[in-house]
């Protein structure tokens, strides 16, 4: 059920983990957020090691990769999920929200193992389930898009830009909130960017990358390696749709995203000087298109591809609440 339904005549009005007039649902909502979640959200996630490891470990894209049967459609359709499952937690009701939350739970109980990284066992072992790795999967993909909404976002014609602190105190605040649907409830959640930027100062072990790290212990191979092989083989002319689709998320859209991205996540992920500054030339070049596909029309085409039917009708109800809350307050 979206924000703001009712489960009976009797019931309060529901708005959810955030709601309307939330900065949160400021930046959720806006078309930027829309066009560019799919491509920014693992940005700054798989930076974090435990994070990156699960992915290795266990996600169906690494199992069908083992076996060969890895393709084109399975990377598609592993974009999609991170932002088709996501939408009902920010924009439904908070029964809808934690029903969500449960089911994503159920999915990730067996996301665990003893090693992060064959390279570093001093990083111990994660589960995907436990505090922290339940926080830090919420915070870094809404941190992530916070960068998206301050660097790409644009308000009619005018350029996108960063937030007051103020606001974006507000939202790590909210976000908090977010976090507690999950076992990082027990965690000490943070309510303001000094209090997030000292959690990222404690578990900076736990963030970058390494030589290692692709290495799924079990077997010994290398992830990328062997995923970037099954696609190849597994290539068919059926493909082109999907793989046109993948082309502008992963390779379109990743310099401007990387270009909104804090330096130290470009460090993190390994991104060399000459690519940092390439990021930023070609963003630069590109505002005119990246104000182009924010627009109603390509919007609408990237909200049905990329969120699906039952997170497009959650975004069209929030929007519509989350305008009139807003115009409330300009009135007041």
């Amino acid at each position: 059920m979206p924000a703001g339904a009712q489960a009976s005549p009797e019931a309060e009005n529901d708005y959810g983990v955030f709601g309307p007039g939330t900065v949160a649902w400021e930046i959720l909502l806006h078309p930027a957020t829309i066009v560019f979640q799919s491509a920014a959200q693992f940005v700054l996630q798989l930076t974090y090691k435990p994070i990156a490891a699960g992915v290795r470990d266990w996600d169906p894209i690494s199992r069908k990769a083992r076996t060969g049967e890895l393709t084109a459609f399975d990377l598609f359709d592993r974009s999609q999920r991170n932002s088709g499952i996501h939408a009902p937690m920010w924009l439904g009701n908070k029964e809808t929200a934690q029903r969500v939350a449960k089911h994503l739970g159920n999915i990730h109980a067996k996301v665990a193992s003893d090693v992060i990284d064959i390279g570093h066992p001093e990083l111990g072992g994660y589960s995907a389930n436990s505090p922290r790795e339940s926080m830090w999967a919420a915070l870094t993909e809404m941190h992530s898009m916070l960068w998206v909404y301050e660097a790409l976002a644009f308000k009619g014609l005018q350029a996108p830009r960063r937030l007051d602190p103020e606001k974006r105190d507000q939202f790590i605040a909210e976000v908090a909130e977010y976090c507690k649907l999950f076992p990082a409830a027990n965690e000490n959640l943070p309510t303001s960017m000094t209090e997030l930027n000292a959690l990222y100062e404690r578990d900076k072990s736990l963030f970058g990358h390494s030589d290692t790290m692709d290495i799924i212990p079990a077997t010994g191979e290398n992830f990328p390696r062997i995923a970037q092989e099954s696609i190849r083989k597994n290539e068919h002319p059926s493909q082109i749709r999907v793989k046109l689709q993948l082309l502008i998320h992963n390779k379109l859209f990743e310099l401007p995203v990387l270009a909104s991205v804090s330096g130290k996540t470009r460090r993190s992920m390994g991104i060399s000087k000459r690519k940092e500054r390439l990021a930023f030339a070609v963003t630069k070049l590109l505002m005119p298109f990246i104000w182009l596909v924010q627009q109603p029309l390509v919007e609408r085409y990237f909200m049905r591809m990329m969120w699906g039917p039952d997170a497009v009708k959650l975004i069209l109800s929030a929007r519509k609440l989350h305008k009139e809350a807003m115009d409330s307050r300009v009135v007041v």
